[in-house]
């Protein structure tokens, strides 16, 4: 590093939860522990060049233009984590950002997001203060991610990670996220096809149904429920059991939309052709016992998830039977990863 001058630049892949997160206490805190899978081809580079100043400053580039409505967050983020990065108090950043995936398409594009800037900040702070280690530098980015967007947090780790506290994972924290290591070496790995029933921008923004979460009715329950999904998901990993991991994953996403659905106010996040897909993917899956299970986020557009192993057949089984309910008849492929690489 110079000392007047220097850049660092990291990726960092989106992620899919397989147990959903639904509602927020203080201080980006979680009311239930989620666990995702890293995606691998999904991801945003972010780079940022840094000069020492006598103050905090920084401009933003997304895909090379300057996004005027992204700033009231990023503004909120860096007021949160100021205390935690000294060194940027000393710092003028110039942050440019890409995303390997078009917006609206259905992935989660704030946990790339965050997560790469991050990592890009907590590059910059082990270059000014011992703070930051090898031993602790990924944890704490983490950390920072989640004060960005809860769901950044679970991208710095792959292929299987876990963000709140539970007893299933020793270590995991609410303040940051863990990488799940489970011996299970013939559990197979995922591929992810992302069918896109909607490029619109969404009807209600995750901040918001987060904060409906404050006062449901089955608020309670539900984080009951996703800890004991927690743990049949475990298990079914553990043991090998394709069909209960199946199960596990409709019953989070179907879940998260009932959670919506019965809110006050309500919102129905699905679209006719969300549900046409389910349902064919449902029939697909008993006439030919393809291992297959939907997901969804707080959205109209499907995730399939399904073995690597039936990658062709999931291809041909998408182009007859379920591009015809994507928007433009557009969908993307991508499988599970591990985790951000340094550029």
């Amino acid at each position: 590093m110079t000392l007047n001058k220097s850049e660092v630049s990291w990726k960092s892949p989106s992620n899919i939860a397989l147990i959903k997160y639904w509602g927020k206490k203080e201080n980006q805190i979680a009311l239930n522990p989620s666990i995702s899978f890293t995606l691998k081809n999904c991801y945003t580079s972010t780079s940022i060049s840094f000069i020492k100043s006598n103050n905090f400053q920084y401009e933003f580039k997304f895909h090379g233009n300057h996004k005027p409505e992204f700033i009231p967050k990023l503004d909120v983020f860096f007021l949160r984590i100021k205390k935690y990065l000294p060194s940027l108090s000393k710092l003028s950043l110039k942050i440019n950002s890409f995303n390997s995936f078009p917006h609206s398409s259905g992935i989660a594009s704030s946990a790339s997001a965050f997560s790469s800037l991050a990592l890009c900040l907590i590059e910059i702070e082990s270059m000014f203060s011992n703070i930051i280690n090898e031993d602790n530098f990924f944890e704490k980015a983490s950390f920072i991610s989640r004060l960005g967007s809860g769901s950044a947090s679970r991208s710095i780790y792959g292929p299987l990670t876990c963000w709140g506290k539970t007893d299933l994972f020793t270590g995991s924290s609410d303040q940051y996220a863990i990488p799940i290591n489970i011996k299970n070496n013939n559990f197979p790995t995922f591929c992810d096809s992302i069918l896109i029933v909607d490029s619109g921008i969404k009807k209600v923004s995750s901040t918001l149904g987060h904060q409906l979460m404050d006062n449901h009715i089955f608020k309670n329950e539900r984080i009951s429920q996703s800890h004991l999904n927690s743990s049949k998901l475990k298990k079914s990993i553990e043991s090998n059991d394709i069909n209960l991991f199946l199960e596990v994953v409709e019953n989070e996403a179907l879940t998260l939309h009932a959670l919506m659905m019965t809110s006050n106010p309500n919102f129905i996040l699905f679209k006719p052709n969300t549900i046409n897909i389910i349902e064919h993917v449902l029939k697909f899956r008993d006439e030919t016992n393809t291992k297959i299970c939907f997901t969804l986020d707080a959205g109209a557009n499907v995730h399939l998830l399904y073995p690597k192993s039936s990658f062709q057949i999931v291809q041909d089984f998408i182009k007859k039977s379920l591009i015809v309910f994507c928007d433009e008849e557009r969908f993307i492929n991508d499988e599970v990863g591990l985790g951000p690489e340094k550029n």
